[in-house]
C-alpha cells in the first residue's frame, strides 16, 4: 500500500537542524502514527512521503515555508509583568499559556526586562530548515472512525 490521503502511516525519524543537533527522535520508542492528507504532520514531510510504501527510508529537507513557517518579527512582543500571576516564576525560555484571540496560544519566553517580558508567539521551530531522517514503518486504511475523527487512534495514534 502506498501513503496517501485516508491512509494511515507509521514512521520513525529523527529531526535535526542545520547545525545537525537532534530536535526530535522517535528512536527508542513507539514509531509516529498520523493520518495521511490530513494536516497531522508538516507539509514538506507529508509531500516527501506522499506514494510511499513500507520500507522507504530517505533524508528529507523541509524549508520553513513547508515547516512551521517564517519567523514574524511582529510575533515577538513585551508584556507587561502584571499580565502574568503575582507568584509565577518567569524565566528565558520558558513555555508560557495565554488566551489569544483564536484561542489558547503557547509563547516562549525570549528575556526579561524591568518591568516584564520578551514573549514570541512564533512556533519555535519557524524560520528553521529541518532535516528529517525517516523510514515508514506501515501503511494500512484508516478506520471510518479514524476518518471521520482526522488522526489515527490506538497504538501511537490518540486515545479517547
Amino acid at each position: 500500500m502506498k501513503a496517501a490521503r485516508g491512509m494511515v502511516v507509521t514512521m520513525h525519524y529523527t529531526l535535526t537542524d542545520d547545525s545537525g543537533a537532534v530536535l526530535d527522535s522517535s528512536q527508542g520508542g513507539n514509531p509516529l502514527a498520523y493520518l495521511h492528507g490530513h494536516g497531522n504532520i508538516i507539509p514538506g514531510l507529508e509531500k516527501a512521503i506522499e506514494g510511499v510504501t513500507a520500507g522507504f527510508k530517505s533524508k528529507v529537507t523541509v524549508a520553513p515555508t513547508e515547516g512551521y513557517g517564517e519567523s514574524d518579527p511582529e510575533s515577538v512582543f513585551e508584556a507587561p509583568r502584571e499580565h502574568f500571576p503575582p507568584d509565577m516564576q518567569i524565566e528565558p525560555g520558558q513555555r508560557v499559556h495565554a488566551e489569544g484571540p483564536n484561542g489558547p496560544i503557547t509563547l516562549t519566553v525570549v528575556e526579561l526586562t524591568e518591568t516584564g517580558a520578551i514573549l514570541d508567539a512564533n512556533h519555535p521551530l519557524a524560520g528553521k530548515t529541518l532535516h528529517f531522517d525517516v523510514e515508514v514503518v506501515t501503511v494500512r486504511p484508516a478506520t471510518a472512525e479514524e476518518m471521520t475523527h482526522g488522526h489515527v487512534h490506538g497504538e501511537g495514534g490518540h486515545h479517547h
